[in-house]
């Protein structure tokens, strides 16, 4: 499936501020990482349009174990530099895939799954995790996703203790 049309504009940048501030709120109230993380998960889930899967992968001695998220049974473990999340951790960058069946290496948890982007979560010299969303639509996310994302994943830095969450 091709995306309906693309997601972008003022309703898109509306609908990730409230987002961002939802997050803000919801996550700095709170402490622990798994909570923050399953809010976190849900949140991006409800808020935006055509998801297969929203969640986290975390960072266990340099492999992506699977964290809180929303959506279907994923894969429980993804070998660094593997995959687009495996891909996105090496490489410390967000990687954004119109569709997967054109990326070497895709790992399919979920078979109607089209696109995916992949942000990961670094502070210092840490790569954390990375947050992982999925699409049944081809060409699903795009630069505006990308710069939204990252945002959250800021927020996330700064309100998830990584430590007790993970080990790289």
């Amino acid at each position: 499936m091709i995306a309906k049309e693309a997601w972008k504009g003022p309703e898109a940048q509306a609908a990730y501020a409230d987002l961002l501030s939802g997050a803000e709120a919801l996550l700095s109230a709170e402490t622990d990482w798994l909570a923050n993380l399953a809010n976190a998960a849900a949140l991006v889930y409800n808020a935006l349009p055509d998801l297969n899967w929203a969640g986290f992968y975390l960072n266990k001695r340099n492999e992506l174990v699977l964290g809180p998220f929303q959506g279907k049974p994923a894969c429980v473990r993804i070998p660094w530099g593997r995959g687009v999340c495996g891909t996105a951790a090496q490489r410390r960058a967000t990687v954004l895939v119109p569709d997967v069946h054109q990326f070497p290496g895709h790992i399919a948890c979920d078979p109607a799954s089209r696109s995916e982007i992949v942000v990961p979560i670094v502070h210092g010299d840490n790569v954390w995790g990375v947050l992982d969303l999925d699409s049944p639509y081809e060409g699903r996310f795009s630069p505006l996703d990308q710069q939204y994302l990252e945002k959250l994943a800021g927020l996330l830095i700064k309100y998830v203790d990584w430590q007790a969450a993970c080990s790289p």
